[in-house]
């Protein structure tokens, strides 16, 4: 469902995406090419800042939003997810935050407040906090990342990382064209 938020805001879809028609994209959001919104994500951009202004929620090209991923900001603060990068089942990524290319973010995980950087791998049910997580960086699953966290205890994104990501990142951009021929059959 794609709606106006109180703003007025409409999103803006490109022709090439997919959005499943469960999910619900909501005011200020700019969606780019070949991008593939799953059942039931949320992606809402309808809260203002104390002088009435709002940041868009960004999600670039090739990127996947997967089944019940919730994406929203506080008092419109900005929120950009990059290019080629997955945000799996159910995480959470909460503004002001940005993610960037070529990342992949595990089930179930909360981002908030924060900034990974390119290349980086977040796994599974994992919450990354008030921080900026730099590029490459390997977080394993179940880990808490926050402004405390020594990332000198945080490792460096393999080879087989890298090519899971990719290879989920494929295998999403074939869904937006298998789902997007269908659209007409039903």
């Amino acid at each position: 469902m794609i709606r106006k938020n109180p703003s007025g805001d409409i999103p803006v879809i490109h022709e090439s995406a997919y959005v499943d028609k469960t999910a619900i994209i909501c005011g200020k959001v700019v969606i780019e090419q070949n991008v593939f919104v799953g059942p039931y994500a949320v992606i809402r951009a309808d809260e203002v800042d104390e002088n009435g202004l709002m940041n868009p929620i960004v999600i670039g090209a090739n990127s996947n939003i997967q089944d019940g991923v919730v994406i929203h900001s506080v008092a419109g603060a900005p929120v950009e997810i990059g290019e080629n990068t997955s945000i799996a089942h159910r995480s959470i990524v909460h503004g002001p935050c940005r993610v960037g290319d070529n990342v992949f973010i595990g089930f179930n995980s909360v981002l908030f407040n924060c900034v990974v950087h390119n290349r980086s791998v977040v796994r599974h049910n994992c919450v990354i906090d008030g921080c900026e997580l730099p590029e490459g960086f390997y977080v394993p699953s179940t880990t808490k990342v926050n402004y405390n966290t020594d990332l000198a205890t945080v490792p460096k994104v393999t080879a087989a990382d890298s090519d899971f990501s990719e290879n989920v990142v494929r295998a999403n951009i074939e869904l937006v064209q298998g789902y997007k021929k269908l659209q007409n059959e039903f």
